[in-house]
């Protein structure tokens, strides 16, 4: 029966046509009641009609548009409590693995909250913060001339917001490489080299950013590698690429590797991953606590169970806006 019928918000947003992310804040907005099995975000086939059926009624047809900015639509400088539960979801961005730690201690230690997980790339999840459709994101974005982590880009994007940036751990990136490394490739320069079939990521994320700003400092063209343009959308799938033998090299963190087998990793350099958070009356009391439970043992230790983390810092505020 139709009443039985849920969707993920991964299908929502294909039927809508729209991002994962502009799901999550319609989620937000209490436009689309959802609810939680196990860790994913269900709405029922009725509530999804209701909600086309609103916005046919309306005008704008089954399309959401989001905002193009934070203070452009009122409901995103105050979210309203989630109807279902009394809870407020809290949309946390990226892929690591430590971000699912995070939201399941604070899931556990905030009252009030639902963390909601998106998985997208590091600008994109900038991006998404500005559009006032994101709480807390995480970045790894390397500014090639100044050396620098993630706030020259911080800075950039979240033009007139109020932030705070928050060291969550360093991590180790490099080249994936065929077992043995038998094209003896062992730095960012040797990607110039004739005939190196590459693995590349999609735009937006943290090792595109990485490849492309290195590719710009080397001054090697990015049509001299080939299959610079068939992209994955995480790290294991370039891993898997080159474990494969479809590809001789590609970029990403050390992690992987170690899950894929078969491959090895040729570390480069050691990037830092941040948390930025969105500053808000009605979000500095959830803030307080993320930040104990980024200081807290029983999280870190959680953390350090997990090879290749530098946990050094994790905790540090770096900024505040």
């Amino acid at each position: 029966m139709a009443d039985d019928i849920s969707y993920t918000t991964e299908e929502i947003a294909q039927i809508l046509k729209v991002s994962k992310l502009t799901v999550y804040d319609l989620i937000k907005k209490g436009e689309l009641p959802s609810y939680r099995v196990g860790k994913q975000m269900r709405v029922d086939a009725s509530d999804l009609e209701a909600y086309k059926l609103k916005t046919k009624n309306a005008g704008k047809g089954t399309e959401y548009a989001a905002p193009a900015h934070p203070a452009a639509h009122p409901a995103a400088q105050s979210l309203p409590s989630f109807p279902v539960g009394g809870s407020r979801p809290i949309v946390i961005t990226g892929q690591d693995v430590s971000l699912d730690l995070l939201a399941k201690h604070m899931e556990k230690q905030i009252p009030g909250i639902r963390p909601l997980r998106s998985y997208v790339g590091s600008l994109d999840s900038l991006i998404s913060m500005y559009k006032g459709e994101s709480d807390i994101v995480s970045t790894h974005l390397l500014d090639g001339d100044s050396r620098e982590y993630n706030l020259p880009y911080i800075r950039r994007l979240l033009i007139g917001s109020s932030y705070k940036v928050v060291h969550l751990l360093k991590r180790r990136a490099g080249l994936y490489v065929a077992k043995g490394n038998p094209l003896q490739l062992g730095g960012w320069a040797d990607l110039g080299r004739p005939g190196i079939r590459f693995a590349n990521r999609e735009k937006g994320s943290g090792a595109r950013v990485l490849l492309d700003e290195q590719l710009r400092l080397h001054g090697i063209k990015a049509d001299q590698l080939s299959g610079y343009e068939h992209e994955e959308s995480n790290h294991i799938g370039v891993a898997g690429k080159v474990a494969s033998g479809e590809a001789d090299v590609g970029v990403g963190i050390e992690k992987a590797a170690t899950i894929v087998g078969n491959v090895d990793f040729v570390p480069l350099i050691q990037e830092q991953y941040d948390l930025v958070l969105l500053k808000k009356p009605e979000n500095m009391a959830w803030i307080a606590a993320v930040l104990g439970i980024l200081n807290s043992p029983a999280f870190q230790n959680e953390l350090r169970s997990i090879s290749g983390y530098d946990l050094s810092l994790t905790g540090q505020v770096l900024f505040e806006s």
